[in-house]
Parts: structure tokens; sequence; C-alpha cells
């Protein structure tokens, strides 16, 4: 990492640019295998399979002997630990349902919503270099409380031909429906055209490799709607002179080592907090099983020396993190100022992996700067609220005026004229 002090503002959107593959050559490669998926289905599915994940696949789909097989590999306290996790997020996305209430905006004109959930959702469990099962946990349990009839799930197979036990099981708990053996594009193309053993859904969830979603956002254009472009995570820290260098080296280098097209940067007001963390970074990551990973990430990430923490706030909120960590005695006031982010943890025992896994929130997330303008996963994100509405006769005398005189504003006569046939 390298360290950069005092930076001119003139100088912040190069200092804060993501590493990226270029936009224009991932569509190109990837648009051929969802055409090619939508023409041939799982034939396209199989060879797919065989030439990304090196495995022969006959049958896509995870059988019940394979969810069985998959429980009895996943010990006591790994499932003690998925029950924790599952029971807080639960309580926290219950929470988030709203009950509808009937509003009279004028006298005898009532309008109210109806949160009605989507019937077919498609998840993506990313495998590769880790097996998310938090993901699954994640995606499905608001999936679940939103009441979607058809939850489908889409995971890479390892070499053996399987997806990772404990991704079979958290998807067991959480209610999915049906689980595949398919990954990157081609999973993403299964969900959004159908093939005859993948059904269509009509919303795709889930984080990905930039091919994944790039995938997700060409489906999107025109044949299933997404939740948001999740690619490559990334962190920022905040961190004043009270934050412990061990801490935050810890903290960075959690999002380092999901792979080399991560990013992590630290800001602080403090020169001695930067040398500290920078050696810490230096120390830890040696230790690291994903040490190869976290140091690809890390040569693009930074430790940024500013003067004050408004200059911080400022910054920060212009590269609009997916993940902030806010560890500063004053937080709670700096929290206040956050206006863009994904998720934010706050304080000095509040690391950015009890959202990840078990604190509650939801660790899908709004990446390269996405945050400006979309949310985390929620539970609004499994719904539509479709709007209701009726209107008296006295009702419609009231209102019936001020419809006409806009519609014929606007020229449009047939419109007038559908409460002008009422009235008279």
């Amino acid at each position: 990492m390298k360290i950069i002090r005092y930076p001119s503002k003139d100088t912040w959107a190069e200092l804060l640019r993501r590493p990226a593959l270029n936009n224009r050559s991932v569509d190109a490669i990837v648009q051929p295998v969802l055409d090619d998926v939508r023409k041939r289905g799982d034939e396209a599915l199989r060879e797919y399979t065989s030439k990304f994940d090196k495995v022969d696949l006959q049958d896509l789909r995870v059988s019940g002997e394979e969810f069985l097989e998959a429980s009895k590999l996943v010990d006591d306290e790994l499932k003690q630990a998925i029950g924790i996790a599952v029971r807080n997020i639960e309580t926290f996305h219950k929470a988030q349902q709203i009950k509808a209430e009937r509003i009279e905006t004028a006298a005898g004109v009532s309008c109210w919503q109806k949160a009605v959930a989507i019937q077919k959702v498609g998840l993506y469990v990313p495998g590769g270099t880790a097996p998310l099962f938090s993901t699954v946990l994640m995606l499905a349990v608001p999936a679940r409380i939103a009441g979607c009839s058809e939850i489908v799930l889409c995971s890479p197979p390892g070499k053996n031909g399987k997806i990772h036990p404990a991704v079979l099981y958290a998807a067991q708990v959480t209610g999915v429906t049906s689980v595949f053996k398919i990954g990157g594009a081609q999973a993403i193309a299964a969900m959004a055209y159908g093939t005859a053993t993948v059904p269509k859904v009509y919303k795709i969830f889930g984080p990905g490799n930039q091919y994944v979603t790039a995938a997700k956002q060409l489906v999107s254009r025109g044949d299933v709607a997404i939740d948001m472009p999740a690619g490559p995570s990334e962190v920022a820290v905040i961190a004043d002179e009270t934050a412990d260098p061990v801490f935050m080296a810890a903290d960075l280098l959690s999002q380092a080592e999901h792979g080399v097209d991560s990013q992590v940067l630290l800001f602080t007001n403090n020169e001695n907090t930067a040398e500290n963390v920078l050696s810490e970074v230096e120390r830890q990551v040696k230790l690291l099983s994903r040490q190869e990973l976290a140091l690809g990430a890390l040569a693009s990430s930074k430790i940024v020396v500013m003067k004050t923490l408004v200059e911080i706030m400022e910054m920060v909120n212009e590269y609009a993190p997916e993940h902030l960590i806010i560890a500063a005695d004053n937080h709670e006031l700096l929290a206040e100022k956050v206006i863009n982010a994904g998720s934010v943890f706050l304080g000095h025992y509040t690391p950015e992996s009890a959202g990840d896994y078990a604190s509650g929130t939801n660790h899908t997330l709004p990446t390269n700067g996405y945050a400006k303008a979309y949310n985390g996963v929620n539970l609004d994100n499994f719904v539509r609220k479709i709007t209701f509405q009726h209107i008296t006769r006295e009702g419609l005398r009231r209102i019936g005026p001020t419809v006409m005189r806009m519609a014929a504003e606007e020229s449009l006569t047939a419109h007038k004229n559908a409460v002008a046939v009422r009235i008279k």
C-alpha cells in the first residue's frame, strides 16, 4: 500500500479510481455466453461448466442425496453458527416489514399500497476461491420473509462436481427451493432466460466478479430485473489517533483477501496512525492463507493522510464505499455526515466481518461507487409495492374538476372525458 499525504482536491478523482477491467472488453466476452445459453440452454451450460469449472456434469440440479450428504459433512459447531446468524438476519429483516395504511387524500378519495412478494427470484452465490455460504443467508432469508414462492440458487461446482457442503446446508435451512451447479455469466443467463432444467426468474440477486456483474447488467436491459451492480469487494476505513493499528490492518486485509480486484483504503488525519497501520498490514498479510490474493488487492490500495476529519468525510462520500468503518472517538458525529456508503461500521469494536456474517444487516451491497444511487439488499428488494385507490361518487365530484382541467391542458381529451361522463 502507498501512503498519499495531503492530496489536493483536483487529484481526488484519480486517487479514488477503482481497479477494473475495461467494461467494453468484459461485455464483449460476456455477451456471446448469454446469447449461447439463450439459444442452446442446458447444452451450453454443460459446455461452459466443463470449460470454466473443469468438470463434466450431466445433471446440473443438486439432488436430494447431495443435500443429505452435505448436511452430514457440516459439523455441529458450524451448524450452530449458521443458526445464530440466521436468527439475527431474520430479526433485522422482519423489522423492515411495514403495515400499509389506508390514506384519505381528500374526502371520498382513499389510497393505499400493498407489498406483494416477487414470485420467482434467482440467487447467485460465488464459489471460486471461497465458498460464500454466508451470501445464501443474506439473500434467502429476506426472500423467505418476503414470501417469494420460488427461490432458485446457482453456484459453481468444485473440481469434484459438487457445491460446497456449507452452501447446500445454508440453502436447506433458509428455504431455497432449488439449487443448480452453475457458475459465472452462464448462471446469470440460465436464470434470466430459463432452460429445460433451470426456471426463468423475475429478479436476480447476488455478488460476483466483473463478468457476473456485467452479465447481470446486460440481462437487466430487457429480460430480468437485478438487485444492483455488486462487483469486487471494497472497504474504506476512517481512523483517528485513537484507532488501534492492529485492528485497522486486520479490517483492511479482511476485504483485500477477497481477490486481486478488491480495493481497500485507509483515511486518517494522523501521520503515526498511517505509518503504524502500514507496518501492521505488512506484518499481518504474511500470515494469511490467501496471501497472494491479498497482495494483489493491496497493490491498488492506499493510505490517505488528510489534515482534518471534515476533509476525510468529504473524500469518503465522493468515493461511496461498499463498506465504511469509522474507528474514531467521535464516530457517532461522523456517522451523521455519511451520505454515500453501502453499510457503515462504527467504533473500535465493530469489524466489517460482523456484518458479513452475523450481526443481522445484509452484506450484499453496492460497489464501484454505486452507493451514490443504490442501497444494499433489504426486504423491499424482494417485494413490489402495488398501489390501490377507491373514489366515491362524492369524492369524484370533488376531485373531478381538478383532473379535467389538468387533462385539458395536456390535450388528453379522453382522459378528461373518463371523468366527465361519470360526473354527468
